[in-house]
């Protein structure tokens, strides 16, 4: 298999692992599915699929752009803090899939109410622009919306399930 169809296949597997996940969160936000430890593994295995093709698909990917060093390498500053701010906000709530206490609002979700999210998007933007791949920063701008879309469906739920929600999104950015 050479570069260019390698390229391609981890586009498919990328866009199938957003897809399934576009579906879980469907599903969940309708009580089709309800988070537990067999979902969160499918979802953790689809995950680290959905990051492993997207990181091979920037870096593979054949139509380059030529950007200044300086672009270059804050795609790479933005991606690492993208990973920071994932695992910070992954420390602090240690729940991926079926957290079942209080709102949070300490540490990092004292600032910033989604920064699981924000950290995806981070890296969603970071690595393109890293390895200057022009098709990935198309697809970038797909899967921000799907993450948005996530996002959206989280918010409406935490409204149900929190009265608080409200003031705390008043205090807090995205």
């Amino acid at each position: 298999m050479n570069e260019k169809q390698l390229f391609f296949l981890w586009v498919i597997i990328c866009l199938i692992t957003h897809l399934i996940r576009l579906s879980y969160e469907i599903f969940k936000s309708r009580k089709i599915i309800l988070p537990g430890k067999l979902s969160f593994i499918i979802i953790l295995i689809n995950m680290t699929l959905l990051w492993m093709s997207w990181f091979e698909l920037c870096r593979l990917d054949f139509y380059q752009l030529n950007l200044p060093d300086v672009v270059r390498f804050s795609g790479i500053l933005m991606f690492s803090l993208g990973v920071l701010v994932f695992f910070i906000s992954l420390f602090t709530i240690k729940s991926l899939e079926s957290y079942e206490g209080d709102l949070i609002t300490r540490g990092i979700y004292s600032k910033i109410r989604h920064p699981m999210y924000l950290g995806f998007i981070m890296w969603l933007i970071g690595l393109p622009v890293f390895f200057e791949s022009l098709f990935s920063m198309f697809l970038s701008i797909l899967f921000i919306s799907n993450v948005l879309f996530w996002r959206h469906l989280e918010e409406m739920e935490l409204l149900k399930r929190f009265p608080e929600y409200r003031e705390y999104k008043k205090s807090t950015i995205f």
